[in-house]
């Protein structure tokens, strides 16, 4: 074949020496814009398994790369004049320009055509290949060129960010925060050679305005950000090699994702892009390099297995992207949570977190690195963590002794203590008669309190007949409807260290439905009621249409959530949780999607919380004041034009100054049309941001089904609870199960059932040991 390698970075060069170690008859040719031997930019990281699929695929420039790199396993953090070191992390760190003249004299070894000074207009230079690969770099004119093909959506990021060094050593990969009167500065460190270190200086564009760094050309920068950062430079200067740039060099971090990643031109060549200009990950978990010798190694392999002759490139390329694709994609969403916690650090974190919480949450930034996946990294580091954790928490853990994992110490709201993290979420049974909960919840709330988990909530009980979402649905209206609670609510308590919490809602436009296992959604097609919401739009296009709530309507719903209160009280429920989500009545309110009112409770946020603001208050004033009051918000409506996670933290702000001591965090089920991103603890950044920025706890919700996930989101102080759902409608012990997976003995089994325990914990050891060879 006749290759054309359209730019000469790590993935052009990469694939090119692959390429001619597969077949030494291909003509291939590296064409760069830059000089020989020459290149911008300082050292450049990967992991450890990385450098073992380099070792695999070329070992003699793998070789080479090793004995060249900088290689350490210890991650540094510096803020608050305070220092904190975990180790066991395996990084590589080799400057650009090396790692670049390695694969060039690779190159050349193998006889790849290096062409360099050559600025390419086109791929039509090269009408007579092949197949042109397309690394022509974030800027890609290739990708521009066919953007109707190519589909890139590309996302300008809002810190700004300066790439310099410095000769100052640093021995671990290292993190520095710096505070200013207008705010943060981070610094991005690592060593890449033995007298040279890479610099990264980032801070949020606000910040960067306040200090006048967009009037500032280039060296006032550095000499800006050398001065900020003297007490760890040594005495050492910041010095860049982008002289080249324009201005002060301060830039705007882009995000690349393309839907297609191939074509053939017109011209009959294939073209391909790969690295930066298909895809970018963020310098925060340091993959762009990594993202590049992949892509390179992949459409090797590809070539390998389908036969590497003109014929087979469309149906390699194909195959390239599908398998490329999903590992892409995978990084790129870790490298987009790094760089989102780097992006609200300043505001969420610094001031807020002690050393301690910040380098755990700094550490598990991008979602990649798990509670457990850290104990087997820095064991020493993270045992240490649990037990500042589990002091902080009220249960203090003596140097010698083991702490409990994170989502099993307590938690105080209030006046009410949980024995642990762990909240069964409220989830529709449909199986009241009347609204009269029976055996069956009996049975469900009493089997799962036993099961281990700290708080149960009931599914929404409806405060009035006409506030059901069908005619299963629980109820809190009537004197019997509190006996029948108060009767599961002893048990509760009677049986188990377990609390248990009644959330009260009104369905709203969403109401009079058939139980779910009939069609959910679906309008009753007899024996319906009327419905109210904020706005007359019915939920599907055959929905019934409700009426728009008025004044009558509004003091009606209100003196109904109070009654239900005192009800609640009356039954001996130790928290109270009001639904504002999922498209109910309260939630119809503050979603302009559904709020189109042009009274004082429509338009403005503050006049859509309006009337969910008077409930609260008005149930505030009746419930026990020493039990909390939590409240549930969609916190992203999933579609344009309705709520964003900045508009619920809004609500959320509006609640917490009402009197609220929790916000349950979920999103969507208000618009039919949403299209939410689905994904393990998808919801959970909507916890992280009302918890950190409005200071109040909050409850993670969301594809959370596994201890480490818990762990992971309580150690980082991401929320103060998590909220597990479907898990628990699988196994009502799933807590205790979950104890036991990740072998921790100190939380109680049911006295019954000890008997149990010993088997399940021998078992599980059991089918963890290696099967015999």
């Amino acid at each position: 074949m006749r290759i054309v390698c359209m730019g000469g970075g790590p993935a052009g060069l990469y694939f090119a020496i692959l390429m001619k170690r597969l077949n030494p008859q291909h003509h291939i040719t590296v064409v760069e814009r830059n000089k020989p031997f020459d290149t911008f930019g300082w050292g450049v990281v990967f992991s450890d398994a990385t450098m073992e699929g380099l070792r695999q695929w070329d070992p003699q420039s793998a070789e080479a790369i090793q004995v060249a790199f900088n290689h350490w396993d210890d991650i540094e953090l510096r803020i608050h004049d305070e220092t904190i070191l975990s180790s066991g992390h395996g990084f590589v760190g080799i400057g650009r320009k090396k790692l670049l003249n390695i694969l060039q004299e690779r190159c050349l070894e193998l006889g790849v055509e290096l062409v360099f000074e050559h600025e390419i207009e086109s791929d039509d230079e090269f009408a007579d290949a092949d197949l042109i690969i397309a690394a022509d770099g974030i800027s890609s004119r290739t990708r521009q060129k066919y953007e109707s093909v190519f589909k890139p959506d590309i996302v300008k990021r809002p810190n700004r960010y300066i790439w310099l060094g410095t000769n100052q050593l640093f021995d671990a990969f290292t993190f520095i925060w710096e505070q200013t009167e207008h705010g943060w500065f981070q610094a991005h460190i690592y060593k890449f050679d033995e007298n040279t270190t890479t610099f990264i200086v980032e801070c949020p564009e606000d910040v960067w305005l306040a200090h006048g760094l967009d009037q500032a050309d280039q060296q006032q920068s550095i000499d800006f950000c050398q001065q900020l950062f003297a007490r760890h430079l040594g005495g050492h200067p910041l010095m860049t090699n982008a002289r080249h740039l324009r201005g002060s060099a301060w830039l705007n971090f882009q995000r690349v994702v393309c839907e297609q990643w191939w074509l053939q031109s017109d011209n009959g060549a294939h073209v391909v892009l790969m690295g930066d200009a298909v895809h970018t990950a963020h310098f925060a978990i340091g993959s762009g390099t990594k993202l590049a010798l992949e892509d390179a190694i992949e459409l090797t392999r590809q070539f390998q297995l389908h036969g590497d002759s003109p014929q087979q490139i469309g149906h390699v390329l194909r195959e390239y992207q599908a398998a490329r694709s999903i590992e892409t994609l995978r990084l790129q969403n870790a490298a987009w949570n790094a760089m989102a916690w780097f992006e609200v650090c300043g505001q969420r974190y610094c001031d807020r977190f002690e050393p301690q919480q910040f380098m755990y949450s700094m550490l598990t930034r991008s979602q990649r690195i798990s509670h457990e996946n850290l104990r087997l990294r820095d064991k020493g580091w993270l045992e240490g963590y649990e037990r500042w954790f589990a002091a902080q928490a009220g249960v203090p853990v003596a140097a010698d002794q083991a702490a409990p994992p994170p989502m099993f110490t307590p938690f105080t709201v209030r006046g009410l203590t949980l024995p642990n993290r762990v909240v069964m979420s409220p989830m529709a049974m449909y199986s009241a008669q009347d609204g009269t909960v029976g055996d069956f919840h009996l049975v469900h709330f009493g089997s799962r309190a036993m099961g281990g988990a700290g708080l149960l909530y009931t599914e929404m009980t409806c405060v009035s007949p006409e506030a059901r979402i069908t005619p299963g649905c629980a109820g809190m209206y009537r004197p019997e409807h509190a006996a029948a609670w108060k009767r599961i609510v002893d048990f509760v308590h009677a049986s188990s260290p377990a609390k248990i919490g009644i959330q009260l809602g009104h369905a709203g436009r969403k109401g009079a439905t058939r139980v779910a296992w009939e069609g959910i959604d679906q309008p009753l097609e007899q024996d319906a009621w009327e419905l109210v919401s904020a706005s007359a739009l019915p939920y599907l296009p055959h929905s019934q249409l409700p009426r728009a709530a008025n004044r009558a309507d509004l003091d009606k719903i209100t003196t109904d959530f109070v009654n239900a209160t005192r009800l609640a009280a009356e039954a001996g429920f130790d928290i109270l949780e009001l639904h504002c989500a999922h498209g109910y009545l309260l939630s119809s309110f503050l979603s302009p999607l559904t709020n189109r009112r042009d009274d004082e409770y429509g338009g403005s946020l503050e006049n859509r919380a309006r009337f969910p603001l008077e409930v609260f208050r008005a149930i505030r004033a009746v419930w026990p004041q020493h039990k909390p009051i939590s409240v549930r918000l969609s916190c992203h409506d999933w579609f344009p034009g309705g709520n964003t996670p900045d508009d619920a933290l809004a609500i959320a702000r509006l609640f917490k100054e009402a009197g609220a001591d929790l916000i349950d965090c979920s999103s969507g089920q208000v618009w039919k049309e949403e299209k939410p991103v689905y994904g393990r603890m998808f919801q959970t950044p909507f916890a992280d941001q009302i918890r950190n920025e409005a200071g109040i706890p909050t409850v993670a919700v969301g594809t959370i089904f596994e201890a480490d996930h818990v762990n992971s989101i309580i150690a980082a102080g991401r929320a103060d609870l998590c909220a597990i759902a479907r898990p628990h409608l699988a196994d009502p012990a799933w807590t205790l199960h979950e104890a036991a997976r990740i072998g921790y003995k100190g939380l109680a089994w049911p006295k019954q059932y000890q008997s149990g325990r010993w088997q399940y914990e021998t078992n599980l050891g059991r089918s963890y040991q290696q099967p015999a060879k």
